[in-house]
């Protein structure tokens, strides 16, 4: 059975297409220029403020090849009925910027004027038409057509693959697909789905301030939110300053304007160095309390040097916050906040669905491994590398998912003891487009896309899959890995999967074109 998804998408892609197609030099502009407004409609590379319900989230682009609901395409865009970019009308009009034709109001856009971009036909026309008159893709045409690509020197010694049709479930293609492999950073997409299953798509991590009773001890009780910042800009994310302000409040309501301050990361067990250890710009000491990341420069994604004690540094320009705001405090120490301490002031992230985009888009260390610790807090298991991995699989096992050979040894990939096969991967994707769980669609709206977003905006120049393909990227010395979603010229959305190995390494950016052309292919063969 064709879910309506799939329908509205069939339908719609050959006017999407044009359209993408047509407007591609302005899209990319937009997202260089502005892209705060732009890539939240195609995947957020900064948490999204008022994010769509988990419903909402059975849509997205359409331009970019993700499932669509037309009813969502009309109320949130990011086309609306014109085929107009609603994100890129409303940043021009912010900024006051003219030209391009002007469509007019159209319900759900700001209504600012003006309303630049190009003009185009409609992306809906299609949606009550027929759809899918094409077959699916058969076994024998995709051997055909990625057997070549696969057997390319440059992916290495080892390589395995896997395509499946989103509509029906079914496995198109194999090629070692049950064998398990370093997945490197595609980890993260089981990382997502079993966050989104344990926690809620609406969950959100706090971070608060409690006092002891009868006395003037404050203690900064941290819950995990690697996204809190110090900055004046939290840009929707939960702010310590926001925090110091209502703490420094309820204080001066208690006619208290002098505490000790403490801080409590007892939320996390074990370990808090990653085993790549502390020599490394790709991760910080994983604790329950750091502010940006424990990044020391103002970067929000990407490598950066961290600091060593980012749970200490957090509090004390907690405690600054505090002095800036009337509440005197000597420096912070460690200590755990008693079960009798009341709540003064309390801070919330983005929803989870917002973090797992953002960890998708960016590729983001820090995010993984909370979010790994998240799904071990919900079920139950201790908060560490090792109850995140057992929680990981616990998830993935209640979704029904293939785990044979599976190894969860983190959150974010970066531990060669990760160990997923392509079929794990290509049924982690079909399970977050299965109409049954909307929870999950972050993990496919999270996907970098090719040419224009993430970790894939720097790659597929010229090729043919630039806007269409979706996926997760996964690069460690001598492994890369690309899996994601695609629709092919017949209107089949396919997850696919591929895996690649090699020692001696083979060299990056041979392999990274291997493998977009692997993707870019099922974007355009109809292979039936």
């Amino acid at each position: 059975m064709v879910v309506p998804e799939l329908k509205a998408w069939r339908a719609a892609r050959p006017h999407v297409v044009r359209v993408a197609r047509s407007v591609r030099p302005q899209l990319v502009r937009a997202v260089e220029a502005v892209k705060p407004p732009l890539v939240r409609a195609a995947g957020a590379v900064k948490p999204l403020v008022t994010q769509p319900s988990t419903v909402q989230f059975t849509a997205g682009a359409a331009t970019l090849g993700l499932v669509v609901a037309a009813t969502v395409v009309t109320a949130a865009g990011p086309w609306d009925s014109t085929g107009q970019r609603t994100a890129e009308r409303d940043w021009a009009a912010s900024q006051g910027r003219a030209g391009g034709a002007d469509h007019g109001h159209v319900s759900g856009t700001s209504g600012k004027a003006p309303a630049p971009a190009p003009s185009a036909a409609s992306v809906l026309t299609g949606l009550g038409g027929s759809v899918g008159a094409g077959p699916s893709p058969t076994e024998k045409a995709l051997a055909d057509v990625l057997g070549p690509l696969l057997d390319n020197a440059a992916l290495g010694t080892e390589r395995t693959a896997a395509v499946v049709d989103l509509a029906t479930g079914k496995r198109l293609y194999g090629k070692g697909a049950g064998d398990a492999l370093s997945p490197a950073s595609t980890t993260k997409i089981a990382t997502a789905v079993a966050a989104l299953t344990a926690a809620g798509a609406d969950h959100r991590i706090e971070t608060r301030t409690v006092l002891e009773p009868d006395s003037e001890k404050v203690v900064l009780v941290g819950g995990g939110d690697p996204t809190l910042t110090a900055r004046k800009d939290a840009e929707g994310n939960a702010s310590l300053r926001t925090l110091a302000d209502e703490t420094a409040r309820a204080l001066k309501d208690r006619k208290t304007d002098e505490v000790t301050l403490s801080y409590d990361t007892s939320l996390y067990e074990g370990p808090d160095v990653h085993p790549i250890g502390l020599d490394n710009t790709n991760v910080a000491r994983v604790t329950a309390l750091m502010a940006d990341e424990g990044r020391l420069d103002e970067t929000s994604s990407g490598t950066a040097k961290r600091t060593e004690q980012p749970a200490a540094d957090a509090a004390k320009k907690f405690a600054d916050l505090l002095k800036d705001r009337g509440i005197k405090t000597a420096d912070p120490v460690p200590a755990e906040a008693t079960d009798r301490a009341k709540a003064l002031a309390t801070v919330k992230s983005p929803p989870l669905s917002a973090l797992v985009e953002r960890m998708l888009t960016n590729s983001d260390n820090d995010i993984a491994e909370a979010l790994a610790r998240q799904t071990a807090v919900a079920a139950g298991e201790p908060a560490s590398f090792k109850g995140g991995g057992t929680a990981i699989r616990k998830q993935l096992k209640k979704l029904g998912l293939p785990l044979k050979g599976a190894e969860f040894a983190d959150g974010s990939g970066l531990d060669r003891a990760d160990k997923l096969t392509a079929d794990l991967l290509t049924a982690l994707l079909a399970k977050a487009a299965d109409p049954a769980h909307p929870e999950l669609r972050p993990a496919l709206t999270g996907l970098p896309v090719a040419g224009f977003t993430g970790t894939l905006s720097g790659r597929y120049a010229g090729q043919p899959g630039t806007g269409l393909v979706r996926a997760k990227t996964g690069t460690l010395t001598g492994v890369h890995t690309l899996a994601g979603t695609v629709v092919d010229t017949d209107g089949h959305l396919l997850a696919f999967a591929f895996l690649t190995a090699s020692d001696p390494p083979t060299e990056p950016t041979a392999t990274q074109k291997g493998l977009d052309a692997l993707a870019s292919t099922l974007a355009t063969c109809g292979c039936n």
